[in-house]
C-alpha cells in the first residue's frame, strides 16, 4: 500500500488529496484497508515524506534540490516517433516528444528529466500526461538492426524493418559492395552521439533478398535479438551432463510405477509435463502433474543459468523454435520421453468430485512415462469412447470439465482467440493456412496445469500471519483500466449488446458478456476488443491475484524447459522445503523484482516476435492470391481506411479511403465507423464484408484490399 500510495502521489505531484479521495483512486474499499491507509498517511507525514495543506489534504513534500530530478526507465517508441519512458519500480510513464528524444532508440534504458507541470489550467477529469526530455542513455539495448539495403546517389543506407527506429543507418560503400541493393541485412550500430547526423553501422550478416518469406522470418529473429545458436561454453556445460545416477535419486519420491503419460502437439520435441490419475476411496481422485526438473541441471550462477535468464523464454516462430536451453537438455535429458527414467518436480493433488483440492504433496521425483500422446490422438480416443488409456483419459476429461465449471463460477474469463497453423511446401514456403481447433484434449491438459500452478502458489502464498510471508514469484493479472472498459462498453453497445461500466467491472460481468456473444458473428471482434481492455499478465513478487483466472494465488510452475520464471519457482520450492536462512530469504526478496521485470519483458519480446513471424507468412501466402476475393470482418476503423481480417487466414489488410470511390466517407470516431455522406452506406467495426486483394507488400508486411 505504501508503494502504491507514493507512486500515485508522485504521478500527481502538484495535486493534494483528501483521505476518502485517495482511497477511491487506490481502489481501497475494505473498511480495514481504509484504516490502514489512514495510519500509513500519518506515518508518512511524520517522517516528512508527505505534507498536509490547510484543507487537511495530503501531497508529496516538495523538498528543494539543487537540480532537476533525473529518472531512469526504458524507452518505447511508437511508429509516429513519440516516445514513452516507463520508469523503473513505478507505473508512471513519461511522454517524450520526438524533438526531445535526441539519440535514444526504441528499447534503450535512459535517464529522463520531467518538464515542469502546467499551472493555471482549469480542472479536468483527465490527468495531464507527464512529459520530459531524455538526457542520457544508460544502456543501448539494440545494437544490431535488420533492414533493407538501399542506394541514394553515391551513398548507401539501411532502412530499418522496425518502424519505431526512425532513422536510416548509413553504411560504407565497401560494406554495401558485399550485398545487392534490396537485400535484407543485419547492421551493427556504431556509437551514435550527434542527433543531427544519421547513425552509421557495419553490415554483420546478409540474409537474402527482401520480400522472400523465409528471409523475412530470419530477419524477424535477428531484429528481436533471438539467436538459435548457443555460445560454445553454454553448449559444453549442457553436454557435460550424462544419464541419471543413483545419487540423483536420493531424496526423490519414486513414481516410476505410477502410470503417467505426456500429451503435446504432434510436432513437439520437448515434453516438460506428464499427467497421471489414480482413483481413491471416498470419491477422490489423485491427479499427478509431473514437471521436468530442470533446476537439477541448470544451477544458480552457472553459465547455463545466465544464458537461460538472458533468453527468458523459448520463442516459437512460425517455422522455427528458438529454445531457452540447449537441445541436449530441452529435447533429451529434461524431456519426459516415454520408457525412460526422468527427474521431475511432481505435484500430487487429491481432488474431490466438486473440483476442490483436499490435500496435496509437492516433491522432487522420478517418473517413467508410459506413453507419448498427441492432442489429436487423445481427441480420437475421447470421441470414439474406446482405445488405449481410454479410462484414464476419460476421467481426466471429466475432471477438466469440473475444474472449468468451478473456475467459471468464480468469474474466470476464457478468451477463445482463433489461431492459425501453416503447412509448408518443400521450399519452406506456406502452401496452406488452417485455423487451429481447440480440442477437449487441449482443455484436459490446460486444466491440470492450472490446478498445479494454483496449488503451488497457495502452498507458498497462503499464510495466516505476516511473519510467515515468504518471497515468491507470482503470475499476476491486474484489474482492467476503467477508461478502456468504458470504451469496450461503448463498442459492445454498438454491436447490440450491453456491459455496465459505471462501476468497477467484475470478471463475472465480463464472463457473462463473453457467453452471450459466443457463436455470434461479432464474437471474434468483441473478444479482441475485450482483450485490449485487459491489463497484461506479468511476473511479480507482489501477489495481487490473477483477475482473468479469478485466482487469489497463481504462479508458473509447469514449463521450466521453456520459461525461466518456472525454473526460479522450482528452485525456491526446493529451498523452502529445507532450512532457509533469513539472509537467503532477504536475498530472494531483493532479486525477485528484477527477475519478474526481466522475465515479463522477454515474454513480451517473444510474443511480438511470434506475431510478426505469423504476419510474415500470412503475407507470403497472400502473394499468390492477388485479385482473389475473400470474406472478412472489419476489425479496425481509422480516418484513412478500414482494417479487415480475412476469414480463415486471419490476416489483416487495409481498405484505403481513397479506394472507397462510391461516396465521400466521414470518420465517426465515437461509433467506430466510416459513413458515406450521402447516407447510403456505413462501414462499422464488426461488419462482415467481401474484399478483393489489390496488392501485397512483403517488405512492409502489408496487404492492400478493396471492397469487392
Amino acid at each position: 500500500m505504501k508503494k502504491q500510495t507514493l507512486e500515485f502521489l508522485a504521478a500527481n505531484r502538484n495535486a493534494s488529496f483528501a483521505l476518502k479521495d485517495l482511497a477511491r483512486h487506490l481502489r481501497i474499499k475494505a473498511k480495514n484497508d481504509y484504516h490502514v491507509l489512514r495510519e500509513l498517511l500519518a506515518l508518512l507525514v511524520q517522517d516528512g515524506t508527505l505534507v498536509v495543506d490547510e484543507r487537511g489534504c495530503v501531497r508529496t513534500s516538495r523538498r528543494p534540490s539543487g537540480r532537476r530530478e533525473r529518472l531512469r526507465g526504458r524507452l518505447s517508441v511508437t511508429k509516429s516517433g513519440t516516445g514513452f519512458v516507463q520508469l523503473e519500480d513505478s507505473e508512471v510513464e513519461i511522454r517524450i516528444p520526438p524533438r526531445f528524444m535526441h539519440t535514444a532508440l526504441h528499447r534503450d534504458v535512459v535517464e529522463v528529466v520531467p518538464f515542469a507541470r502546467r499551472v493555471g489550467r482549469r480542472k479536468s477529469n483527465e490527468q495531464e500526461q507527464a512529459e520530459g526530455e531524455i538526457v542520457a542513455i544508460v544502456e543501448r539495448t539494440v545494437t544490431n538492426v535488420t533492414g533493407r539495403l538501399q542506394r541514394g546517389g553515391n551513398f548507401w543506407f539501411v532502412v530499418p524493418d522496425d518502424r519505431r527506429m526512425s532513422r536510416d543507418i548509413y553504411v560504407a560503400r565497401e560494406e554495401a559492395a558485399r550485398a545487392a541493393e534490396g537485400d535484407k541485412v543485419v547492421v551493427r550500430l556504431h556509437p551514435w552521439e550527434d542527433e543531427h547526423l544519421n547513425p552509421e553501422g557495419t553490415i554483420e550478416e546478409i540474409l537474402g533478398p527482401s520480400g522472400d518469406g523465409r528471409v523475412e522470418v530470419m530477419s524477424v529473429a535477428r531484429s528481436f535479438g533471438l539467436d538459435a545458436v548457443f555460445p560454445a561454453d553454454v553448449e559444453r556445460e549442457a553436454a557435460a551432463f550424462g544419464g541419471i545416477s543413483p545419487s540423483d535419486l536420493e531424496g526423490r519420491a519414486d513414481y516410476r510405477s505410477t502410470p503417467c503419460v505426456t500429451i503435446d502437439p504432434e510436432d513437439a520435441k520437448d515434453f516438460d509435463d506428464a499427467v497421471s490419475l489414480e482413483r481413491l476411496a471416498g470419491g477422490l481422485v489423485r491427479v499427478g502433474v509431473h514437471i521436468a526438473d530442470v533446476s537439477h541441471y541448470v544451477r544458480e550462477g552457472t553459465t547455463l543459468d545466465r544464458e537461460a535468464y538472458h533468453r527468458g523464454t523459448s520463442v516459437y516462430l512460425v517455422n522455427q523454435v528458438i529454445p531457452m536451453l540447449p537441445e541436449h537438455l530441452s529435447n533429451e535429458l529434461c524431456s519426459l520421453k516415454s520408457g525412460v527414467d526422468r527427474l521431475t518436480y511432481s505435484v500430487l493433488m487429491d481432488v474431490a468430485e466438486d473440483g476442490t483440492v483436499k490435500s496435496y504433496r509437492i516433491t522432487p521425483g522420478v517418473i517413467r512415462s508410459a506413453r507419448r500422446f498427441s492432442y489429436e490422438e487423445v481427441q480420437v480416443i475421447l470421441e470414439a469412447g474406446e482405445g488405449e488409456w481410454h479410462d484414464t483419459l476419460s476421467e481426466l476429461r471429466q475432471l477438466s470439465e469440473t475444474l472449468l465449471r468451478r473456475r467459471q463460477k468464480n468469474g474466470s474469463l476464457d478468451f477463445d482467440s482463433p489461431e492459425v497453423k501453416f503447412l509448408f511446401d518443400a521450399k519452406g514456403l506456406p502452401s496452406e493456412i488452417v485455423q487451429k481447433q481447440r480440442l477437449a484434449s487441449h482443455r484436459l491438459v490446460e486444466e491440470c496445469m492450472l490446478l498445479a500452478n494454483r496449488t503451488v502458489a497457495r502452498h507458498i502464498g497462503a499464510v495466516r500471519r505476516v511473519s510467515d510471508i515468504k518471497p515468491f514469484l507470482y503470475r499476476v493479472h491486474d484489474l482492467p483500466d476503467p477508461q478502456k472498459i468504458s470504451e469496450l462498453a461503448t463498442f459492445v453497445k454498438r454491436c447490440g449488446y450491453s456491459l455496465d461500466a459505471s462501476n468497477n467491472v467484475t470478471a463475472k460481468e465480463l464472463q457473462k458478456l463473453l457467453r452471450t456473444i459466443h457463436g455470434t458473428e461479432v464474437e471474434t471482434i468483441i473478444n479482441e476488443v475485450a482483450l485490449r481492455a485487459m491489463a497484461k499478465a506479468v511476473y511479480s513478487e507482489k501477489n495481487i491475484g490473477h483477475f482473468g483466472l479469478a485466482f487469489t494465488h497463481y504462479t508458473h510452475f509447469t514449463s521450466p524447459i521453456r520459461r525461466y520464471p518456472d525454473l526460479i519457482v522450482h528452485r525456491m520450492l526446493k529451498e523452502y522445503d529445507g532450512e532457509i536462512s533469513g539472509t537467503r530469504q532477504a536475498w530472494w526478496g531483493e532479486r525477485l523484482p528484477e527477475i519478474g521485470r526481466h522475465s515479463s519483458e522477454r515474454e513480451r519480446n517473444a510474443a511480438e516476435a511470434e506475431r510478426t513471424s505469423v504476419r510474415v507468412m500470412q503475407v507470403e501466402y497472400m502473394k499468390r492470391h492477388v485479385g482473389d476475393e475473400f470474406m472478412g470482418v472489419i476489425n479496425g476503423v481509422t480516418n484513412y481506411g478500414l482494417f479487415v481480417e480475412i476469414e480463415g487466414i486471419l490476416a489483416d489488410g487495409l481498405v484505403s479511403v481513397r479506394d472507397l470511390t462510391d461516396d465521400y466517407y466521414l470518420f465517426d470516431e465515437r461509433q467506430y465507423a466510416l459513413r458515406g455522406r450521402s447516407g447510403r452506406k456505413t462501414y462499422r467495426l464488426g461488419d462482415r464484408v467481401r474484399v478483393q486483394v489489390l496488392a501485397v507488400k512483403p517488405e512492409d508486411h502489408e496487404i492492400d484490399l478493396t471492397i469487392a
